[in-house]
């Protein structure tokens, strides 16, 4: 931000945020940062070329041969050892499958870059002449390794010319503060104490059978409030990183979309995946959804077409059959809103519906959390008594006392409670109390919220980043 703001002009500026994100993406990937370098030079001269491109048949040959190399990359990095594993297992092979390590943010900036290529295809967006200029787009630090996913339209214009004014940088502070709090100091927690109810990956790895005889003797409550504890921690963790990608972005001028938009408010399925991580979901309407026929085909078509995404929103998020169980889940409900359940939840009260779908993806989220199916039916019978388990534990029972108060912080935070709390005291003028004490909180909350989330993550080993796998 010192160097940004000492040099002038647009193309200056652009070149230290270059130059920045290079630096930032090397330190975690020092070889793989050649790869997002490379698939974007694909990319560049893909679209240079669909720009010149006189024929249909040339137009399409040269799109499908760039979304061959990317989907291809993606695929070799992310879906060898799945996909070599399941062979293994069907025709009995007894071969080591290849550890093969994940290139940081792959599946984000590939999508950027997709989105980027077809929207060229399309004549949405004029090729980029410079390969540095598109490089920035899919190298940017702010949003490269965690999302959203930004397509190229939506900041074509401030890529190119921008201006960050003093409001800019002062809500970009305030976001991003707010962000790095939201990860630090709530879904962090979450995710410790979730951990300490349910199983860490790390014991299931270490043993299997000790781990699932553990979750077995869990208390009903104990697994009802560890996966409920899940629940805020994905929310948070990952709504928080696009807290932070937007609040870095705002500081320099660049306005990104929204990601998240308090989802677990919602009143139904359908409602809540267009809350919930918008950029995927708005991804995998516009480049598969809506081209494969979307809902102009007919019924029987508009489910398939549905069927195709959701496999395929599973598969985005881990090469694991859980992920793809979990995206399917979430298929069925959709097909059975789309039949005439939404009409049904619409007629009720309010309270019906948001109930309905908080168990909904709350059943969901288990199936997300466990990537060993074991854990999954121990985990559902469990909730039950089922496995002679005890309503509560003395462990349950003193985490719950012990952490009554950040509890409730934790799920308001998830609620537009803040949000509206915030317009309430943004209305009086600036002379009362209210409007005094909003306009001093403005400028002090950051600053406090910065200071106890540096030393949260100072004091905290414990600091888990859960979409490093998608």
């Amino acid at each position: 931000m010192l160097l940004y703001a000492l040099v002038r002009g647009n193309r200056a500026k652009n070149v230290v945020l270059l130059i920045f994100s290079l630096i930032f993406y090397a330190w975690g990937e020092p070889v793989y940062v050649l790869i997002l370098i490379g698939m974007t030079f694909v990319d560049w001269g893909g679209a240079r070329l669909l720009g010149r491109a006189k024929t249909p048949g040339a137009r399409k040959a040269t799109l499908t041969a760039v979304c061959i190399v990317n989907l291809g990359l993606i695929g070799v990095f992310k879906y060898t050892g799945f996909l070599l594993t399941n062979v293994y297992a069907l025709f009995g092979i007894s071969a080591e499958v290849p550890k093969i390590a994940l290139p940081i943010g792959i599946s984000f900036y590939t999508f950027q870059l997709l989105s980027y290529v077809v929207d060229v295809y399309r004549g949405q967006v004029k090729p980029q002449r410079k390969f540095s200029t598109l490089l920035l787009y899919a190298s940017l630090f702010y949003q490269c390794i965690a999302g959203p996913i930004v397509r190229y339209a939506d900041v074509e214009k401030e890529i190119l010319d921008r201006r960050a004014t003093a409001e800019d940088v002062a809500a970009g502070v305030s976001r991003f503060a707010a962000g790095l709090a939201k990860k630090a100091l709530l879904a962090n927690s979450c995710g410790a104490l979730s951990d300490s109810l349910l199983v860490s990956d790390a014991l299931l790895a270490k043993d299997r059978a000790g781990a699932l005889a553990e979750l077995a003797s869990r208390s009903s409550i104990g697994l009802w409030l560890g996966v409920l504890l899940y629940m805020l921690q994905i929310y948070l963790d990952f709504s928080a990183y696009s807290d932070m990608a937007i609040g870095m972005g705002r500081m320099v001028g660049f306005h990104f979309k929204e990601n998240f938009n308090y989802p677990y408010a919602s009143k139904s399925v359908t409602e809540f995946w267009r809350r919930w991580h918008i950029s995927l979901s708005s991804f995998f309407r516009d480049y598969v959804y809506i081209p494969l026929g979307g809902n102009r085909k007919g019924s029987a078509r508009t489910y398939l077409n549905l069927f195709i995404v959701w496999l395929l929103t599973g598969l985005w998020h881990g090469a694991s059959w859980n992920f793809v169980l979990w995206g399917l889940y979430f298929f069925v409900f959709l097909v059975i809103e789309k039949v005439g359940f939404s009409k049904l939840l619409e007629k009720q009260p309010q309270i019906f519906s948001r109930l309905y779908l908080l168990l909904v993806v709350f059943f969901g989220w288990i199936l997300f959390r466990f990537s060993d199916f074991a854990c999954i039916p121990v985990v559902l019978k469990g909730m039950f008594g089922a496995n002679g388990n005890v309503l509560i534990d003395f462990e349950t029972k003193t985490l719950l006392l012990g952490n009554a108060v950040f509890l409730v912080v934790a799920v308001i935070s998830v609620t537009p409670v803040v949000p509206a709390l915030k317009r309430l005291l943004s209305r009086p003028t600036r002379t009362s109390f209210a409007g005094r004490f909003y306009t001093v909180s403005q400028a002090v909350l950051p600053a406090v919220l910065l200071f106890l989330s540096v030393m949260s993550l100072v004091g905290d080993s414990y600091n888990p980043f859960l979409y490093f796998q998608f």
